[in-house]
């Protein structure tokens, strides 16, 4: 099989370099072994909250700018301010013609609300999910907090504590249809997704909407898990214009309906503009010729390799695979890159669980392009993109998404221009 790309890792890296290449009418294809982290994404994108040193961030552009000084191996410095700041500026016009709504501004965050209530800072918030201009800034006297009875992903009571020291009044409601009482019976089976299939159903969206309208008749508003819309788009709106009072949507814990809903939106997004999209399978080996990657074999097709002018290398970090660790060493399976790790291994890891890990900054060896490096030389044909990539801490430093999708532009502006 020939393609111009081949994309391994079909996470929000991997679709949204896929999807720019097809968009310039290159034929690619991507290959991923199974659902990626974006399942448990929260509805938001960060692009950078905290600089390297905990700095809180309040202009991401301005904090991009000055890692080029400070923290010049983190991706954004890689890659400059310049260029960071243009596909800042075009990430959410892909996301939005793919079907995820997002509403921020790269020069100044927002605060998106948690699933235990808190607010963190961030760049981009799927529309319909409940934000702030700033912490302590909700504007509300009283809230409603709904639930479905027996849903052990979503915690009201501690929403509502956090609530409460901004001043806001918090009232509780709780929801419950026949519908429900299959899942109930299994509480593993009780999660967001199964939820949101009932919800799914127009006669169970009206009884929902009959539920609630009296508690949210006495709020400012109402305040509902993302327990609705995994297959319909239009769920939200129905739901609002029946009820008397502004309804928001906070996640719940993964997996999470806004993940999963970009994650469906983005691989329908790519095979619409022609991408073929190969889940379920895993890349087992490479070879060269020339010092270039000439075809990969995986283990769906055997003996039938991919061919392609270049390959972008998505397959994620830790969590996907994408990086393993053995005793005394960080490998990246597939093409055998080099990688930056630490190697005492006492030094991978704090014992303080929310501390900063220096293994999350561990990752793949890359050039200024973002060519991987193996053996100490750049592949001049394969490119690294997204949280594989080395030198950033996503979760200390709100960066993950944005390093995913501005990476993945990069590379994918990167293969377009290259001879």
């Amino acid at each position: 099989m020939k393609f111009d790309t081949v994309i391994i890792g079909g996470g929000l890296a991997g679709m949204v370099c896929g999807i720019r290449l097809t968009e310039a009418g290159k034929r690619c294809a991507i290959v991923s072994q199974g659902q990626s982290a974006l399942h448990f994404s929260s509805g938001s994108f960060d692009l950078l909250s905290k600089l390297p040193d905990g700095t809180d961030i309040e202009d991401p552009l301005a904090g991009i700018a000055a890692l080029g000084h400070t923290n010049p191996e983190h991706p954004y410095a890689v890659m400059g301010a310049k260029r960071c700041e243009k596909y800042a500026l075009e990430a959410p016009e892909l996301l939005r013609a793919a079907g995820i709504p997002v509403s921020g501004d790269c020069r100044r965050n927002h605060c998106r609300i948690t699933p235990m209530g808190k607010a963190r800072a961030t760049w981009l918030t799927i529309d319909g999910y409940l934000t702030a201009e700033a912490p302590e800034r909700l504007p509300f006297r009283k809230v409603c907090i709904a639930n479905v009875e027996g849903f052990l992903d979503f915690y009201p009571e501690f929403i509502a504590e956090e609530f409460r020291k901004s001043g806001i009044e918090c009232t509780f409601a709780s929801i419950n249809l026949p519908d429900l009482e299959q899942i109930r019976r299994n509480p593993s089976e009780m999660r967001s997704a199964n939820i949101a299939r009932v919800f799914d159903h127009e006669q169970n969206l009206e009884a929902l909407a009959a539920q609630i309208r009296d508690a949210a008749a006495t709020c400012d508003a109402l305040i509902l898990p993302a327990i609705i819309g995994l297959n319909r788009n239009d769920s939200l709106e129905v739901l609002r214009a029946k009820l008397p009072t502004p309804l928001y949507l906070l996640p719940t814990l993964p997996p999470s309906i806004p993940g999963i809903r970009a994650q469906q939106a983005l691989q329908h997004r790519f095979r619409a503009l022609g991408g073929e999209y190969f889940l379920g399978d895993s890349v087992l080996r490479a070879e060269y010729e020339g010092g270039r990657v000439k075809r990969i074999f995986t283990a769906n097709h055997g003996n039938i390799p991919f061919e392609a002018d270049s390959f972008v290398l998505a397959s994620g970090s830790f969590f996907s695979r994408g990086l393993v660790a053995t005793p005394d060493r960080i490998v990246e399976p597939v093409f055998e890159a080099d990688t930056v790790h630490t190697p005492d291994r006492s030094q991978w890891y704090t014992l303080r669980f929310f501390g900063r890990q220096n293994y999350q900054a561990f990752g793949v060896c890359t050039d200024s392009s973002l060519h991987v490096i193996r053996k100490g030389e750049a592949i001049g044909n394969l490119y690294g993109a997204g949280a594989g990539l080395a030198g950033f801490h996503p979760v200390q430093e709100g960066c993950g998404a944005g390093v995913s999708l501005l990476s993945a532009l990069y590379v994918a502006d990167e293969i377009l221009n290259s001879k």
